[in-house]
């Protein structure tokens, strides 16, 4: 766990880290693959990477991006990850397209038909995946975490934090707008080599502790089940750490 004096200076400490991690990454291996999140901090360590002229180190044509959720809305709509992303960081890499896997839009092929769409991405998910996977081993899986400790799109006591089966769901009847989404499961989040889960501001402090207290269930505090194979980093501020001992 790493505590940073404030939100602004967690984002620019979280992407100054993602960059040094990436360029190791693509030292040890032909490619990296990194799953990005949305919300406050998310997008800000996004925008925060934007302005590191560090950012050049990585060769950005061999990393694939994936996303652990995405508001089931239209192409292009401003409260979508993807969108935000593209504002704060991708319209200035040179990215590779085929190497950037945003989930489906409610005006893509299976229209508003958030199972499909879920389907889709998990055989997206799947077509890159090492033999005998279903989704890739991900280099670092970044999580947000809401102030009732939600990871990706997976709610408290929501249907989604019981899912073990798909790579990928769709989330119905989300306690928070819009209602549907489609979210990587627990299954493929503890798959990734490295989860990350940056959290800012005291409405996270609660959470924060009771997910890294391994007192309550991923049911109930679903940041408590972020998690990967080889290393786990919380990346919170002096707020959001508040309530740890």
């Amino acid at each position: 766990m790493l505590v940073h004096p404030d939100g602004p200076v967690l984002a620019q400490a979280a992407a100054a880290r993602l960059v040094t991690k990436l360029v190791d990454v693509l030292a040890e291996r032909d490619e990296a693959h990194l799953v990005l999140t949305g919300g406050t901090i998310g997008i800000g360590m996004l925008a925060a990477l934007g302005g590191l002229p560090l950012r050049e180190a990585v060769d950005w044509s061999r990393v694939h991006l994936w996303w652990g959720d995405e508001r089931f809305l239209p192409t292009g709509d401003p409260d979508r990850n993807d969108t935000q992303a593209v504002d704060a960081l991708l319209r200035l890499l040179p990215l590779e397209p085929g190497r950037v896997h945003t989930m489906p839009a409610t005006d893509g092929p299976d229209g508003e038909d958030a199972e499909a769409a879920a389907a889709r991405y998990a055989g997206e998910l799947a077509r890159f995946a090492p033999a005998g996977a279903d989704a890739p081993a991900f280099d670092v899986l970044l999580l947000g975490m809401g102030p009732d400790g939600h990871i990706a799109s997976l709610f408290p006591e929501h249907p989604g934090t019981r899912e073990t089966g798909p790579s990928a769901i769709a989330v119905h009847n989300s306690p928070k707008p819009p209602p549907n989404r489609i979210s990587l499961t627990f299954r493929v989040i503890q798959q990734a080599r490295e989860v990350w889960v940056i959290a800012s501001g005291a409405e996270k402090a609660k959470p924060a502790a009771l997910a890294l207290s391994g007192t309550v269930d991923q049911t109930v505090i679903p940041a408590t089940g972020a998690h990967g194979t080889e290393a786990t980093l919380w990346l919170l501020d002096r707020a959001g750490a508040a309530e740890l001992g």
